[in-house]
Formats: structure tokens, sequence, C-alpha cells
């Protein structure tokens, strides 16, 4: 191959380099915006007691926040779910199996309430809390974990912690 040739390809290789960094920068201007999201512990209500199984369904409601000025979705919120501070489990509210477009928009200062269920059976937790819970008494609920948060250009993961 000669010289000439040779610079071309370089060039061509540099040039393609230069459109990716750029690509990865421009998508990086919306990170700051995404970093606004808000997200708080809205509650926990039972909605079913099985006593055959021992166990009790639980809805976790998240208030999620924009108060940014950037569109986004939320794919997925993991998190440990507390009662009274003991950790009752973890999981997680998604939609990572929804296209972008099908998901809920978050637009700019717009709150939207997302609801996830939980199965808590007695076995796995402490059976003071556990009654507590299915009794229907004053219980502090907390949740500690991580939201995602992404356009079409970019993701952000934000960790968060709220209780009732």
């Amino acid at each position: 191959m000669e010289l000439q040739s040779k610079i071309v390809v370089y060039a061509a290789i540099a040039g393609l380099f230069a459109m990716m960094g750029g690509f990865v920068w421009y998508a990086s201007l919306d990170n700051p915006q995404l970093e606004l999201a808000e997200i708080e512990l809205q509650s926990v209500e039972v909605i079913s007691i099985n006593t055959i199984e021992d166990s009790v369904k639980l809805q976790i409601t998240f208030l999620v926040k924009n108060p940014s000025e950037k569109t986004f979705t939320v794919p997925i919120i993991s998190y440990d779910l507390y009662a009274n501070g003991f950790k009752i489990g973890a999981t997680s509210y998604s939609t990572v199996d929804i296209a972008m477009t099908g998901r809920a928009a978050f637009f700019p200062d717009t709150e939207i309430p997302l609801k996830n269920f939980f199965q808590l059976f007695r076995s796995e937790v402490n059976s003071d809390i556990y009654q507590t819970i299915v009794n229907g008494e004053n219980v502090k609920f907390s949740a500690k974990g991580m939201i995602t948060v992404e356009t079409a250009w970019s993701l952000v993961e934000k960790e968060f912690q709220s209780s009732l």
C-alpha cells in the first residue's frame, strides 16, 4: 500500500473516532438535567392476605417528579423495602421490556405515581413485623435503592432513600 492511501485510511479512522466522541459528548449534555429527577415513597398498602401460604401482597407507590426541562422515562427502580427499620425484601419496578415510546413520559414539571407489587412471606421476615403489617397497625415503611432515568440519548442511575 502506498503512503498516500495509508494516510487516507488513518484519517478516516481518526474521523470516525472523532464522530463517535462527538456523539458521546452530545449525549452527556442531558445528564445534569436527568440528575434532577426526584423520587419519594408515597404509599405502601396491603392488597391481599393469603392465610394458606402465610403471605401478604403489598402495593408500593413511588411518586417520581421531573423538575428539569428534559422529558425522560423511568425503565427501572430497584430498591430494598424496610418496615420499622427491618429489611423485609428487595424488589424492583421495571418497564425495561417495554419500548421507550410505550413507557410513561415524564414531561417537564410533571409528577407521576408508579406502582409496584411485592409479595411478602412470613417465613422470610421477622414474624412480629409480618403480623404488624397484616394487622394494619402503624408501620414506618422506607425504601432505599436506585432509580434509572433515561432519554433517547442518555441514561443516568441515581441513588435514593425515602420513607413514609
